[in-house]
């Protein structure tokens, strides 16, 4: 369809082009035909006229020669001239044939015959006739070579006709050339300008409608002016636009739904929600962070450690899920102390690549106040009955002793199951308070920095009875890039009990002729130390690994007894040094307990 436009508009131009052709094709055929044949012509012409001039000279010269006496020489001489003459008189007559130099070939027939004749009769007579015949001769000579010259004259005119008639040709040719260009020109101007409109008309006003679309404009639609190509264009891209209309109305609906969900969502939600940019500013809260806003905490932005934690999640787009209440952001509300736990959620936008973060303060002052106050009871009945039951252990040991008189075996059976339960009672007694500590922020952290190679010595002097009594070695692995120059910053005394604790278990669930693993190694972050314990024992299942450092927690189907204090006393000992404990274990493949300590900030 368009492209028969093309073609129909492109045809005149053909059409124009092969008349050109086709007429300078006959025009020249025809110019080299004529000059050809003229040529031609005029090349025999001359040829023969110069062979009858050179004859009639021949012939001349013999008849001097028989008018010095010479007859016998000049007669043969004589006859092969007009031989020659005759020959070439005889081309020019069947040349001149019908054309108007017969006239002229006749004259010079009618002189060469004068001039034969005088000839003839010379080469015959004596030498007493001598002065007559030779002005007779150069009278006949002279007139034949006359007629010769107006021969010549003649062609020389029609040559110059046929060249008058070439040059007029040519200049009708030139003529016609140029006004068949000017008329192409003409006729491209008219043809460009007319493809020009039937295309560029269409074009710039799918422009337009293109460009509007790119602003936002989705209501420009392009005008169909035709069937052909650019008008299912057209079509098409009404189509295009229409579609892209109602995906924007739907799209339109959408959005004032889930703005509308939104709003409700955050007016409903009792605790203070706020949602920040990429930049940290607070982008949208709901009321009851409203309230919060206006408190002199939240004057310069979000109160520290939270706006140091805000940062974090936003730069690493990673979520911020705190796993207990010492995380909490303590604010006085109407003088009334509030406890809050933030939960970070980052936002990521994958289509801009940038994220933002949600940050959902849950009111917990009354799980805080409730945990205190567990905290506090569980400590005071601890610390209340650690005062009898020493007293109690006391009295069975020196029962034990006999201070008092005689036991029978079984009196010492049970005294020594009584004094066996008063210890592990005590060790959980004293678990119990030390973890009361530690969480309430009574013990106090004393760090300083400590060589790793000896601490672990330490570690494994003191700790190799227990895991040599049970059949079992340990082996020590430091690297040389952990912590700085082979140093941590950390309390001795409070990581002893974590070592301790973890090399515990290690031994316990590790079978007899197995092999511990007590390793330093470097963190991700430069002066980071990662403290591990690895053994190769039964392992844990992977659904228990989260919940291993709860307190009381014991995995179903261990044999061996405990509380279930230790590993919740050694994730408080690392939280209070600022860093993170976890355990990678699987069934059958042992277990590995390490923590990440940081490094001294100065």
């Amino acid at each position: 369809m368009l492209r028969n436009k093309l073609y129909l508009g492109l045809l005149p131009l053909l059409a124009l082009l092969i008349l050109v052709g086709v007429a300078g094709i006959f025009v020249s055929r025809d110019i080299a035909s004529s000059s050809s044949e003229k040529i031609s012509r005029g090349y025999s012409v001359m040829m023969a006229g110069h062979d009858m001039r050179e004859a009639a000279g021949g012939m001349a010269a013999a008849m001097h020669a028989a008018l010095r006496g010479r007859e016998l020489e000049a007669r043969p001489v004589f006859e092969e001239h007009r031989g020659r003459f005759k020959r070439a008189l005889m081309a020019e007559s069947f040349a001149a044939a019908g054309t108007g130099r017969g006239e002229a070939v006749g004259r010079v027939s009618d002189a060469f015959d004068r001039f034969e004749s005088v000839g003839a009769s010379l080469v015959s007579v004596t030498a007493e006739r001598e002065r007559a015949g030779y002005d007779e001769v150069e009278g006949a000579y002279f007139g034949v070579l006359h007629s010769l010259d107006e021969l010549l004259r003649m062609d020389s005119r029609v040559m110059q006709v046929e060249s008058q008639r070439v040059e007029g040709i040519a200049r009708v040719s030139i003529g016609v050339l140029v006004a068949v260009i000017l008329a192409g020109i003409a006729l491209s101007v008219l043809l460009a300008f007319a493809l020009a409109r039937m295309l560029i008309g269409p074009i710039s006003a799918l422009t337009r409608s293109a460009r509007a679309l790119g602003e936002g404009n989705l209501d420009n639609n392009v005008p169909v002016t035709s069937r052909d190509e650019l008008g299912q264009l057209a079509r098409t891209f009404n189509t295009m636009a229409a579609r892209l209309r109602e995906y924007r109305d739907a799209m339109a609906a959408r959005v004032v739904r889930a703005q509308r969900t939104m709003e409700a969502t955050l007016t409903s939600t009792p605790d203070p929600l706020f949602i920040v940019s990429q930049n940290g500013e607070p982008a949208i809260r709901n009321p009851a962070a409203d309230k919060l806003a206006v408190l002199p905490e939240f004057a310069n932005g979000f109160p520290e450690p939270l706006n140091t934690r805000v940062e974090e999640v936003l730069r690493t787009r990673e979520h911020f899920l705190p796993a207990g209440y010492d995380q909490v952001i303590q604010v006085a509300v109407d003088h009334d102390e509030r406890f809050y736990l933030p939960r970070i959620l980052s936002i990521s936008d994958k289509l801009t690549g940038q994220g933002s973060a949600a940050i959902l303060l849950q009111d917990v002052t009354k799980f805080r106040l409730l945990d205190d106050a567990k905290n506090n009871l569980v400590g005071t009945v601890s610390h209340e009955l650690k005062t009898p039951l020493t007293s109690l252990r006391m009295a069975v040991y020196l029962l034990l002793e006999q201070n008092t008189g005689a036991l029978t075996p079984p009196q010492r059976d049970l005294l020594e199951t009584a004094r066996d339960d008063a210890d592990r009672l005590l060790r959980i007694l004293n678990d119990i308070l030390d973890l009361a500590r530690i969480e309430s922020g009574a013990a106090a952290i004393s760090r300083r920095e400590v060589e790793i190679g000896p601490l672990f010595e330490e570690m494994a002097r003191e700790m190799r009875p227990i895991i040599a009594g049970a059949g079992q070695g340990i082996v020590l692995r430091v690297d040389p890039a952990a912590g700085i120059d082979g140093k941590v910053f950390l309390d001795p005394e409070r990581i002893r009990h974590v070592f301790i604790n973890l090399l515990g278990n290690a031994s316990k669930y590790t079978p007899e002729g197995g092999r511990i693993e007590l390793y330093a190694l470097p963190g991700d972050t430069p002066g980071e130390v990662r403290f591990g314990v690895r053994d190769n024992g039964a392992g844990i299942a992977a659904k228990d690994v989260p919940y291993v450092f709860q307190k009381f927690y014991r995995a179903p189907g261990q044999a061996r007894k405990g509380a279930g204090l230790g590993l919740s006393i050694a994730r408080e000992i690392v939280l209070a040094h600022g860093g993170a404990i976890a355990c990678a274990s699987r069934p059958g493949e042992g277990s590995d307990f390490y923590f990440t300590l940081p490094p001294r900030q100065n």
